[in-house]
């Protein structure tokens, strides 16, 4: 799903990289006013899982490319502010080392596979969790993998569509629709890992903590 250079044009690029860095400035703040120490190491390792499962990607005709994102797992284990800092750390690597997504797209990929669909997953998973009190809580973690990845996927079928590089029905049909499928393999694994987290009680709702700040 990462947007490469040249797909975008100025007031696109202009005004996503602006909402991206505030989002990434605020993700920072929060996270520095909420984060424990020890949960440091778990968030390293969190990033590196979603690091290596990101570069496992494919084209696709139309649009850009097809793989995991991994922010709704980082958003259940850490919180959004954590995953959106976890998700932006991945983007620039990918870029300045791999050329994955470009470097004049980076507010645009931040903002799409990062904050939109960190946003939409972690909102539905916990709508899901408090409506169902817990129930079927490996459901509402499929799903909301499942939406996160969709409407991040649809979040860059329109950038593309506002500047003007595909056709708005086009992306959303290259985009969303294969990233309907990739969303199921995105919410067997987040679901499988967030369970196996949940019953060696390792990591799970660090947003309920209340740790030492980071300075």
């Amino acid at each position: 799903m990462h947007i490469p250079d040249g797909f975008l044009d100025v007031k696109t690029c202009a005004a996503t990289g602006a909402l991206g860095a505030a989002s990434v400035a605020y993700s920072l703040r929060k996270a520095r006013l909420s984060l424990s120490r020890s949960e440091v190491p778990k968030i390293a390792l969190i990033g590196a899982f979603i690091f290596a499962a990101q570069m496992l990607n494919f084209p696709i005709g139309g649009a850009t490319s097809g793989h995991f994102l991994g922010g709704t797992l980082a958003a259940i284990l850490f919180g959004p502010s954590v995953a959106v800092i976890v998700m932006t750390s991945v983007l620039m690597i990918q870029a300045l080392v791999f050329q994955d997504g470009g470097l004049t797209v980076l507010g645009a990929n931040i903002l799409c596979t990062g904050v939109i669909g960190i946003y939409t997953g972690y909102g539905f998973y916990r709508l899901g969790t408090a409506l169902l009190r817990g129930r079927a809580s490996s459901v509402v973690t499929f799903v909301a993998a499942w939406i996160s990845i969709v409407t991040a996927a649809a979040g860059v079928a329109f950038l593309l569509a506002w500047s003007g590089t595909f056709p708005l029905d086009i992306a959303l049909k290259a985009m969303v629709g294969w990233h309907s499928l990739i969303g199921i393999g995105e919410g067997l694994l987040t679901a499988m890992v967030v369970a196996y987290l949940t019953e060696r009680k390792i990591a799970i709702e660090p947003a309920q903590t209340k740790g030492v700040p980071l300075t």
